[in-house]
């Protein structure tokens, strides 16, 4: 709580708070057009073979003579007749598709234009044959997002969160305006990659940047208002796409901001707690102090020294640097149990999230009119998700939102493809369930690692009005407090005297910081 205490003194939400949460949630907005970006820009327009180059296609009818036909009547999108068949039924298709005298589109494919003008998947023909490249394409960016959030996750716990969000517009820019003007599909797929680990950096350091300068009783807010953000950003993604609907402009749309977002974060004011956590302490005092003064806490600003600092936070100070190693998710029992049950969470709800994002084309209306309704019903899910979220904890909310997803998803796998509107109103349910389990995760994630490692369910413990733990010894102290009806920490089993003793230990080191929060009324 000492540090909260220190946020307090310097005007707790006041001008400065407001200022750069705004400033670091704005990029999300467009952090969320990318992530869905090629349900707009790799879509697959209605298509079919090109007939030969020697075919004369001024005869009426000629061009149907050279393609056969599905079962509901639709020229076929990857055969074409090796010679042109007339006189067939072509509403059927029965006999022209019985025939042995077909073959693949040698010539290319004439697609139709009059929703999506120009995609990678036209530009590149990225259908029938080499249709897998196109899932290639968002696979590769899913695969920099993993990378993005190791790599620049253990940057941020060395170099500082600012740094990184810095070196992260600017990579995102970079690579979104090469992505624009790739010359071909291998490049494309490349600055995709580079795109995507930049991305999720933003997401996870700008949370973590927002909640280590938040007080403790807003916290949720704040988790709040970025998925809102994140959620508004859906809606801007439909309106572009129809507004622009050329790919390569769109792609630029979407990415020449961040040169902009570059710019002004280099007036990020760095976390203040990330300093203390790495033994910084005249950064640590010239940071509150900063902030005092753009609060109008100028006073007591000026109270503060590097003596009260030292005494406030002699416990980050002596144990903060000795654990600052992200190997401690491996080799520490607790933080090694945190790491598997929030891993597992992430992956389950990323899974499920973009398995129904990322195939709008399927679902048998508009497009864009998808979009928007996947982005409408994130609204009352995540308000719901905020009420739980304040009332029961974090715990009942993840719960909560994963189970009612998977339900959903179950039940929509076994309802028949003819029943469309049942089938999109269960995935839209499905999907606004794990819209809110993406809101508590990202929240829920900053909360339970130490300060030190922060950027890196049933069984994980409750963080409702818990001071953010600084060290991993905080976070051990944590689990032996939330699990004292086993006696331990999870992953530990020594003897009973020997556990006892460890526990009154813990205990002990604990009660100043319970004592602290029951004075300032949390």
């Amino acid at each position: 709580m000492a540090f909260n205490d220190l946020l307090k003194q310097v005007g707790g939400v006041g001008r400065f708070q407001l200022i750069q949460v705004t400033l670091v949630v704005l990029p999300l907005i467009l952090m969320a057009s990318h992530n869905t970006l090629q349900n707009f820009t790799a879509a697959i327009p209605p298509h079919h073979c090109r007939p030969p180059a020697h075919a004369n296609l001024s005869e009426d009818g000629a061009l149907e003579a050279w393609l056969p036909r599905d079962g509901q009547g639709r020229p076929e999108s990857c055969l074409r007749f090796t010679s042109p068949q007339r006189g067939l039924p072509f509403a059927s298709g029965t006999e022209a598709n019985s025939t042995e005298d077909t073959e693949p589109c040698t010539d290319g494919w004439i697609y139709d234009n009059s929703t999506f003008p120009s995609t990678i998947v036209t530009e590149w023909n990225l259908v029938c044959s080499h249709r897998a490249l196109r899932q290639l394409a968002q696979s590769l960016f899913m695969v920099g997002v993993l990378l993005g959030a190791m790599v620049f996750g253990s940057l941020a716990d060395r170099l500082g969160r600012r740094k990184v969000l810095i070196l992260n517009y600017l990579q995102t820019a970079v690579s979104g305006t090469c992505a624009a003007y790739a010359p071909n599909f291998p490049v494309y797929c490349a600055f995709r990659l580079i795109s995507g680990m930049s991305l999720a950096s933003i997401s996870l350091n700008c949370m973590t940047l927002n909640v280590e300068w938040m007080p403790i009783h807003t916290r949720a807010y704040v988790g709040t208002l970025i998925g809102y953000v994140y959620s508004l950003g859906q809606f801007l993604l439909a309106g572009l796409a129809y507004a622009v609907p050329h790919w390569r402009h769109l792609q630029l749309l979407v990415s020449a901001p961040f040169f902009a977002f570059f710019i002004y974060s280099w007036f990020f004011i760095e976390s203040a707690r990330w300093y203390s956590s790495s033994g910084r302490l005249d950064l640590t005092l010239k940071a509150l102090q900063r902030v005092a003064q753009i609060n109008g806490k100028q006073e007591e600003g000026a109270k503060l020294s590097m003596e009260v600092l030292r005494t406030s936070l002699q416990k980050e100070l002596t144990m903060g640097k000795s654990q600052a190693s992200a190997m401690e998710l491996l080799r520490c029992p607790t933080l090694r149990r945190l790491f598997l049950c929030l891993s597992m969470l992430w992956f389950a709800t990323s899974f499920a999230y973009y398995g129904l994002v990322m195939d709008l084309q399927n679902f048998g209306v508009s497009i864009y009119l998808i979009q928007v309704i996947f982005g409408a019903v994130d609204l009352p899910a995540k308000f719901v998700c905020f009420l739980i979220i304040n009332s029961l904890g974090r715990r009942p909310a993840q719960m909560a939102s994963l189970l009612l997803a998977g339900i959903c998803i179950l039940v929509n796998g076994v309802i028949p493809q003819d029943q469309t509107i049942v089938r999109t109103s269960l995935a839209v349910l499905g999907k606004g369930c794990l819209a809110a389990s993406f809101n508590c995760i990202f929240l829920y994630t900053s909360e339970l690692y130490p300060t030190v490692i922060r950027a890196a369910t049933a069984l994980l413990p409750e963080t409702l009005g818990q001071p953010l733990p600084d060290t991993v010894q905080d976070l051990k102290g944590r689990w032996v407090l939330s699990h004292r009806g086993a006696g331990t920490y999870p992953g530990h089993t020594p003897r009973r005297g020997k556990r006892r003793q460890q526990q009154q230990e813990q205990q002990k080191q604990m009660v100043p910081l319970r004592t602290s929060a029951q004075k300032n009324g949390l």
